[in-house]
This record gives C-alpha cells, sequence and structure tokens, in this order.
C-alpha cells in the first residue's frame, strides 16, 4: 500500500506521516530525511544546490519506496506534473492531504526555520513560493484523497482506519 501525504511546506505533513506510518505499519519515506543526509555529506552553499538535492531526494525517495513495495510518502512534490506522473506509475493508493489555514502556515514555517541548520534556506522564500493555491490542494492523480485539518491534533488512528478501509473498497487490477 502506498499511502502520499501532500500539502504545503509547515502544514503537519511530516508529523503526520510518521505517526500514520506507525500506525499503518508502513515505512516512512520522508523527502526531509533523505535530503538532509545529502546534505550532511554535500553541502548547500546556495539555493540553487539545495533545490536540486530537494529534486536528488525525490528521486531517491521514489526509489526506495518502489524497491519496498509500499510505504507512507511525505514530500512537498513541488513539481506537481511530475509528481502525479511518478506516483501514478507507483501506484498510490490513498492521498492523505493537510489542510491548514495561510496565517498557522506562517507561524509554524517561522519556528521551523528558525532551528534549521546550514544548507536550509527556508527564510529566503516568498511566500508566493511557498503557499500559492495550488500548493495548497490536493495533487488528485485519480486516487482517492482524504482532506485532514491540521491545525488541529489529527485522530490518526481514525486516519488510519479510514485509508484502509479506502484501501480495501478499491477494486484491484
Amino acid at each position: 500500500m502506498y499511502v502520499v501525504l501532500t500539502g504545503p511546506p509547515a502544514s503537519g505533513k511530516s508529523t503526520l506521516a510518521a505517526a500514520l506510518a506507525v500506525e499503518l505499519g508502513l515505512p516512512l519515506l520522508a523527502k526531509d530525511t533523505l535530503k538532509q543526509g545529502l546534505v550532511d555529506v554535500l553541502g548547500a552553499a546556495d539555493v540553487a544546490i539545495s533545490r536540486a538535492l530537494g529534486r536528488a531526494a525525490v528521486v531517491a525517495l521514489l526509489a526506495v519506496a518502489r524497491e519496498a513495495r509500499s510505504g507512507v510518502l511525505d514530500s512537498v512534490w513541488v513539481d506537481r506534473a511530475r509528481a502525479l506522473e511518478q506516483l501514478g506509475e507507483l501506484g498510490v493508493d490513498v492521498e492523505v492531504h493537510c489542510r491548514v489555514d495561510v496565517p498557522t502556515l506562517r507561524e509554524r514555517y517561522a519556528a521551523r526555520a528558525a532551528t534549521k541548520g546550514p544548507g536550509h534556506f527556508d527564510a529566503d522564500r516568498p511566500e508566493d513560493e511557498l503557499w500559492p493555491p495550488e500548493a495548497r490542494a490536493p495533487l488528485a492523480g485519480g486516487w482517492p484523497v482524504v482532506e485532514v485539518d491540521t491545525s488541529a491534533p489529527v485522530d490518526v488512528p481514525a486516519l488510519a482506519r479510514d485509508v484502509i478501509a479506502i484501501v480495501a473498497s478499491r477494486p484491484r487490477s
């Protein structure tokens, strides 16, 4: 089973993905973890290199997902057209989209940017790049979408039951 988490930066994807992976008993495949490993080894002297490492981390995440044959995938999915293609090829079962208001995104983002180390240029990103309308909408690639309000704690066991029910009800080819 593949569950993909979507939503803009600071929407709660990583927190929810980690808890949902445990609840579902699936591996957590997180782009930020992969990117941090790349940054630790290769460094990221500027925004362009940081973005390139982010793209490389997504490629690595998808390769590991194919090999694992299941997982909870956590990424921002910046290149939406490419993400739809790649995730469609992977065979996503359910998309969990994290939805939260922009003032909360700002607050969370500022707090997170203050704790990031070298190779992260989060504070330099303009809001129209971080939270454009398309980033606040599900990918909706033909698979079921569960939208979750992440402005408050999420009932992860209930969400996991919903995901399992959706997957069980889908015809398999």
